[in-house]
């Protein structure tokens, strides 16, 4: 697997999500597809301290306590680069971004991830009732301690990017180097309610905007569920609609003619942007991952990315 960097960090190209490790994927099949990630040169992990606090019986922190249970077994903390994130509520945390909320929750992660310092440190999503000033000096702060590496954005909006580039600069602190949010071939309608109310689907405006700050972008839910290569899994309903609709028979289109799996083809067409897009893959079972880790080997030209792109304005 090729490498890439987010500022200072040396990553992969493709990053393995964990949000369901050691919840609803067993432990003894999440170590399976982790070991899996890093024998095929796979070297970024992305976790968060609310996951998976959603399922019964869990409440939170269940992800980073299994991570970090599998580097202290396999002794590659040096060799793995870990992501996770706060600022959403769980049980027993409030949800924000203020300055104490930012420094105890990255104690907390730190405890369960039995690390000394996290690689990359995410706002899992805005908190417009905090000043920006207060959460990126905080940040800053764990940064200068050594206690993480970088600092990201999930879930943030252009403008709110702007403003916090801005704010950056001008307090001379650390400044979001990356930005995740959902992004993938298909296209969500902004205008229609997500899955889940907190998240920003990518937009024209958000791509030119962490281009223009010079963000390095990462999508998550780049398959959206299995969308792609199910007929029994239908598109989210903000996925649906006719330009989604021939994207989609142009992807199967490529995907047959060069003998991949659809989900293969769409990791293709992330991977094949410019700038570089890094997307999150993730599975329930191990063939899941390696169906993902496969696209590494696949070239999607920009001719052909760019006939898939045009299907949407052509007629069935």
């Amino acid at each position: 697997m090729l490498s890439t960097t987010i500022g200072n960090l040396q990553v992969s190209t493709l990053c393995l999500g964990t949000m369901y490790f050691g919840s609803t994927v067993p432990e003894s099949t999440a170590v399976g597809m982790l070991d899996a990630y890093v024998a095929a040169g796979g070297m970024f992990l992305d976790t968060a301290n609310k996951y998976a606090s959603w399922i019964p019986g869990c409440s939170g922190g269940e992800s980073e306590r299994l991570l970090g249970r599998w580097m202290r077994e396999r002794g590659n903390r040096h060799h793995v680069v870990i992501a996770t994130k706060l600022g959403l509520g769980m049980p027993g945390v409030e949800a924000g971004l203020r300055a104490h909320q930012i420094e105890s929750q990255c104690e907390a992660s730190l405890q369960r991830l039995g690390i000394e310092t996290i690689d990359l440190l995410y706002a899992h999503a805005d908190d417009r009732s905090t000043p920006l000033e207060e959460t990126l000096a905080a940040f800053d702060r764990l940064h200068r301690s050594g206690k993480i590496r970088a600092v990201g954005a999930s879930n943030y909006a252009a403008w709110r990017l702007t403003q916090a580039c801005t704010a950056a600069d001008a307090a001379g602190v650390q400044r979001f180097a990356c930005l995740q949010v959902r992004h993938s071939l298909l296209r969500a309608d902004p205008w229609l309610p997500q899955e889940f109310p907190v998240q920003v689907p990518a937009t024209p405006e958000l791509l030119d905007c962490a281009r223009t700050h010079g963000l390095r972008l990462l999508a998550y839910s780049p398959l959206l569920g299995g969308s792609y290569g199910r007929d029994d899994r239908p598109l989210p309903p903000s996925y649906r609609s006719r330009a989604n609709e021939r994207r989609l028979a142009a992807l199967r289109r490529f995907a047959r003619e060069r003998g991949v799996t659809p989900n293969q083809a769409a990791l293709a067409w992330l991977l094949a942007a410019e700038p570089t897009v890094i997307p999150l893959i993730t599975g329930s079972r191990l063939e899941q991952i390696e169906e993902n880790l496969a696209a590494t080997s696949l070239v999607m030209t920009g001719a052909e990315r760019d006939l898939i792109d045009m299907a949407a304005a052509q007629e069935m």
